[in-house]
């Protein structure tokens, strides 16, 4: 297979920027209609915190930022590209410690990773991406269609395990996913798999039933191996905005998330909400989607996604 790892970063950092564009052209305009001949005042600082906020970055941290901004600059001339190397660097700041990435344990074999959120996130096709990943990365991989009630979702996967060279293990529909889910790891011990990359059915967080299907499918891959799943993901649109908090809570709750896939980035105006779900949560954000390509999601850095939210170049 081709490495994809090998892509210069400037290949990556122009996707992430243009991903970004339909947040970050409206911080950017926003921020120089706000400062244009105007010094720093408590008129300008509400406005920019309106600004931030409405770019879901979060009360508390829009807040923060504008403080900051205000300790140093306060009644004084300032820039449009002042303020914006000055939020980025405080969003950098903020992202730091939860940028992390997600690297395969060689001590489980294989390392399960069990992939959850609600219906539309975009769990199947985050999981194909994971697959050339860490294939990429030259790994073996195996897929298990834990979402046996949508055909379409079975489907999708099997693509995905063909491109990737990648068994998908499937079930009758319908099935059991629990059960399915256990003869997959079974599979993958014998065969000596490195990764294990289990979809689960799209599910409301407030649908009872089906988050203690989740907790099922964790119960029963601990009787297989006492520390599985070695990593919950949660794929979150970034386009739901302010509902993506209510899906960390819920599903943080019922099934112990680990770690955070922001998707669809490059469909809203809202990218901000990963600086205040950072903020609130610490959770690991461990990789973002800007697009449909399999070379669309790559592991989140704080530094170049910070930069490319205030329309700075990433590499600066």
């Amino acid at each position: 297979m081709s490495d994809s790892s090998a892509e210069p970063k400037s290949g990556w950092f122009k996707r992430l920027v243009s991903g970004l564009t339909k947040t970050s052209s409206k911080l950017v305009t926003g921020i120089t209609d706000i400062v244009t001949k105007r010094k720093l005042d408590d008129g300008m600082l509400a406005e920019l915190t309106d600004l931030l906020i409405a770019a879901d970055i979060g009360t508390t941290t829009a807040d923060k930022m504008t403080q900051a901004l205000a300790k140093t600059r306060f009644g004084k001339d300032i820039t449009g590209d002042e303020v914006r190397v000055a939020f980025a660097t405080d969003i950098a700041k903020t992202l730091e410690p939860v940028a992390r990435p997600l690297s395969v344990d060689p001590v489980n074999q294989p390392f399960v990773v069990l992939m959850v959120g609600v219906n539309g996130a975009g769990k199947t096709t985050t999981i194909g991406k994971l697959a050339k990943l860490y294939r990429d990365e030259g790994h073996t991989v195996t897929l298990v269609a834990g979402d046996t009630f949508r055909a379409a979702a079975v489907e999708q996967l099997k693509i995905w395990g063909a491109r990737t060279d990648s068994p998908v293990i499937t079930g009758a529909q319908g099935a059991d996913p629990a059960g399915l889910v256990f003869d997959a790891l079974m599979q993958a011990r014998k065969r000596g798999d490195d990764v294990l990359l289990i979809d689960t059915a799209g599910r409301l967080q407030n649908r009872d039933e089906l988050m203690a299907e989740l907790g099922k499918i964790g119960r029963v891959l601990r009787k297989v191996d006492d520390t599985a799943p070695h990593a919950v993901l949660l794929v979150l649109d970034a386009t739901v905005g302010q509902n993506a908090h209510s899906q960390v809570e819920v599903f943080k709750s019922m099934i112990g998330v680990t770690g955070l896939v922001l998707t669809k980035l490059d469909g809203t105006a809202k990218g901000g909400v990963i600086v205040a779900l950072a903020e609130k949560f610490g959770l690991p954000v461990h990789f973002v989607g800007v697009g449909e390509g399999a070379d669309d999601l790559r592991p989140f850095t704080a530094h170049s996604f910070a930069r490319s939210l205030m329309g700075l170049n990433p590499e600066g």
